[in-house]
């Protein structure tokens, strides 16, 4: 799972039918810090479209799984689904001396 903070939505009238009645949701990456420095990286790289299963909105700090996992926790297992929010962050505490 990785953090991630909801930066935008996605409107797709034409998608999978799979994915009808899902709301999809453009998710920032986050390092430990909560600060997006995820260090070296492709531009865009850092962003990705999830599926949202908790009802996240925007500025939320969110909970994301990929691959095989974000498809099952959609329900449909099958689904063409890499990315899932699958929790909503309260609060997080890291170790500064661990995150630099």
């Amino acid at each position: 799972m990785k953090l991630g903070r909801v930066v935008g939505n996605v409107v797709a009238t034409r998608k999978d039918d799979r994915l009808i009645g899902h709301k999809l949701l453009i998710v920032r990456l986050l390092s430990p810090k909560g600060d997006g420095d995820l260090g070296p990286s492709v531009k865009g790289e850092n962003f990705m479209v999830a599926v949202d299963m908790v009802g996240a909105g925007i500025g939320e700090d969110v909970i994301v799984c990929s691959g095989s996992s974000a498809a099952k926790s959609s329900g449909v297992p099958d689904a063409p689904i890499d990315g899932a929010i699958v929790g909503i962050v309260d609060s997080a505490d890291v170790d500064p001396r661990e995150v630099g």
